[in-house]
C-alpha cells in the first residue's frame, strides 16, 4: 500500500477514527478523575555555623556548614523526625506512611535542605511541609548539643528558611497528560482498527475492485437517491438541462442513467444485445429500481422498450408504473390471453410497455426456462428492447434459467453492503447454466465526497455546472464522460471474451 492509499482509508473512515481517539481521550480523563489527588507542598531550611564579623571565619562557617548540611539529608527523614511531626500535627498515619510521603533533597553547594511533602489536600500537604522542617530543626539542634556542658549551646543551628505555600492545583494525577495518552492511544487503536477493518472488509468498495475481483466490466454506477416516498422508485428528472422539478441526486441519477443506456448500446455495435436479465446477487440490491428507471430511459432516447416483470415470487414492476396488477406473463404462458391483450402501456411514454407477472404459479423456475417464455421474449425483441427484471441468483435458479434464455444479465450490486464472496458465487450460478454476464451496476455509490472518487462516474461535473451554469459544458463533458465509460465496457468486455 502506498501513502495514497492510507489517506483514501482515512477518508473513508474519518468518523470512525475521530470517534475511537476521542473515547481514548474521554478514557484517560475518566481514569485521571477517579484518582486520587496529591499536592505538594515545598518549604527548605538553612543549616548556619554562628556569627562571625571575620571574613576568614565567616568562609570557614560557611564551608562547614555545608558539609556538615550532607550528614543531616539522613536525618531528616528517619523515624526520629517523623514521630515528632506525628505527634505534633496528631496525624494517624504511620512514621513508615509519612516518611514515604517526604522527599528531602540538598541542592548542590549550599547548606539549604528542601522538603516537599505529599497529602491529599492543599492545606495537609503545607502543614507537612512546615512541621517537617521545625522537627528537623529539633532534631539538628539536639545532636549539635548532646554533648554541650551547662552554659553552652552549639553555635550550629537550623532554621526555617522559606515556609511553605499552599499549593492550588494537584501534582497528581497530571490530567492533561492523561487525557494526552487517552488520545495517542487512541489514535494508535483507530488506526490499527481502520487497517484491520480495510483487510478484512469484503464489501464492495470501489470500481477497480471489484472489477478486478470479477473480472466483470462496471457498466453503470447509480449514485444513492434518498426518496420521501418509499413506494415511488422512478426518477423524476430526465438529465440534461432538466433541473426545475428535482433535486441535485435525482440529476445526477439521471446523467447516470443515461451514461448506462450508452454503455449498453457500446456493448456490440455490430449486433448490440436487445434482451437484458436485470438481477443482483441477494435481495434488497436495488434491482427493481434500476430496472424500471433504466426502461424509462432508453424510452425517453426514442427507442421501444418492454419491461417484462420476470419475478414470478415477488413482482413489483406493474406496481411500480401504477398499473393493473395480477395480470400479465403467466396468463399468456399459460394461454389464458394473448400478448397484445396483457401488454401495458405506460401512460407517460407511449414507447415503453409492461408486460406485469399475472398470477403467481406454484412453478416459476420451470415457466421462465419454457419454450414458451423464450419465443414470448425473442418475439419482442424483434421490436423492442426488453428489460426482465429477474429475482436475486443466490436465493432461488430463476435469474440463471432467464439469462440463459436472453443476450445475458446485468448483475446489480449495492455499494458497502454487497460482498464479494455472494457476488462471485451469483456470477458462478450463471456459468454452470452457460449464461452470460455482460457487466456490473453499481447501485448506491456516494454522490459526494471523496468516496465518489473510487467509482467511474463522479458526478463532479454537476457541482461545477450548478456553480457556472454552463450548459454547453456539460454536455460536452457528459458525453466525453459516456465515450470514456462506454470504451473502457467494451475493452473489459473483449479481454474477457479472449481470455474465455
Amino acid at each position: 500500500m502506498e501513502i495514497a492509499d492510507y489517506w483514501k482509508i482515512l477518508r473513508a473512515r474519518w468518523i470512525s477514527f475521530v470517534a475511537i481517539t476521542l473515547i481514548g481521550a474521554a478514557i484517560g480523563f475518566g481514569w485521571a478523575s477517579l484518582q486520587p489527588k496529591t499536592y505538594i507542598a515545598n518549604a527548605s531550611g538553612i543549616l548556619s555555623v554562628g556569627v562571625s564579623t571575620e571574613l576568614g571565619t565567616a568562609l570557614a562557617g560557611e564551608n562547614y556548614a555545608k558539609s556538615r548540611i550532607k550528614s543531616y539529608v539522613d536525618l531528616a527523614k528517619s523515624r526520629l523526625v517523623a514521630e515528632s511531626v506525628k505527634e505534633k500535627l496528631g496525624l494517624e498515619q504511620s512514621p513508615d506512611e509519612l516518611i514515604a510521603a517526604i522527599s528531602v533533597t540538598n541542592p548542590v553547594e549550599t547548606s539549604t535542605l528542601k522538603v516537599s511533602a505529599e497529602a491529599g489536600s492543599p492545606d495537609a500537604a503545607k502543614q507537612l511541609a512546615e512541621a517537617w522542617i521545625v522537627a528537623i530543626g529539633g532534631q539538628v539542634s539536639s545532636f549539635e548539643n548532646a554533648d554541650a556542658s551547662a552554659g553552652q549551646k552549639s553555635i550550629v543551628n537550623f532554621r526555617s528558611l522559606d515556609a511553605a505555600q499552599r499549593p492550588s492545583f494537584p501534582a497528581s494525577p497530571n490530567m492533561k497528560l492523561a487525557v494526552l495518552v487517552g488520545l495517542l492511544a487512541g489514535m494508535i487503536i483507530a488506526a490499527a482498527y481502520l487497517l484491520i477493518r480495510h483487510k478484512f472488509d469484503r464489501r464492495i468498495s470501489s470500481t477497480t475492485a471489484v472489477e478486478q475481483e470479477t473480472g466483470l466490466a462496471v457498466v453503470g454506477t447509480l449514485p444513492i437517491v434518498e426518496k420521501d416516498d418509499a413506494e415511488q422508485r422512478l426518477i423524476t428528472s430526465g438529465g440534461g438541462n432538466d433541473r426545475g422539478n428535482s433535486n441535485f441526486a435525482e440529476h445526477a441519477m439521471a446523467e447516470a442513467l443515461r451514461e448506462l443506456r450508452t454503455n449498453l448500446q457500446f456493448m456490440n455495435i455490430d449486433n448490440p444485445p436487445r434482451m437484458f436479465v436485470i438481477t443482483s446477487a441477494l435481495p434488497g440490491e436495488g434491482k427493481s429500481t434500476v430496472t424500471a428507471n433504466l426502461a424509462v430511459t432508453i424510452a425517453a432516447s426514442g427507442q421501444r422498450v418492454v419491461i417484462i416483470d420476470g419475478d414470478l415470487r415477488r413482482p413489483t414492476v406493474a406496481k411500480t408504473f401504477n398499473l393493473i396488477e395480477g395480470v400479465g406473463l403467466t396468463d399468456v404462458l399459460l394461454g389464458r390471453a394473448e400478448i397484445e391483450d396483457v401488454l401495458q402501456p405506460w401512460e407517460h411514454d407511449d414507447n415503453l410497455v409492461v408486460l406485469g407477472s399475472g398470477k403467481l404459479p406454484p412453478n416459476p423456475s420451470e415457466l421462465l426456462g419454457s419454450d414458451a417464455f423464450h419465443n414470448i421474449i425473442t418475439e419482442l425483441a424483434a421490436e423492442h428492447v426488453v428489460l426482465i427484471d429477474a429475482p436475486p441468483l443466490l436465493p432461488v435458479t430463476d435469474a440463471a434459467i432467464l439469462t440463459a434464455r436472453t443476450h445475458g444479465a446485468l448483475v446489480v450490486s449495492r455499494v458497502g453492503k454487497t460482498n464479494y464472496e455472494a457476488l462471485n458465487a451469483a456470477i458462478a450460478n450463471l456459468s454452470r447454466v452457460s449464461a452470460e454476464p455482460l457487466g456490473l451496476i453499481l447501485n448506491g455509490t456516494p454522490l459526494k465526497g471523496e468516496g465518489s472518487r473510487n467509482y467511474g462516474y463522479g458526478y463532479g461535473y454537476h457541482s461545477y455546472y450548478h456553480a457556472t451554469d454552463s450548459v454547453e459544458l456539460s454536455k460536452n463533458e457528459s458525453k466525453v464522460s459516456s465515450f470514456d465509460s462506454a470504451r473502457r465496457v467494451s475493452k473489459t468486455g473483449t479481454m474477457r471474451r479472449r481470455s474465455r
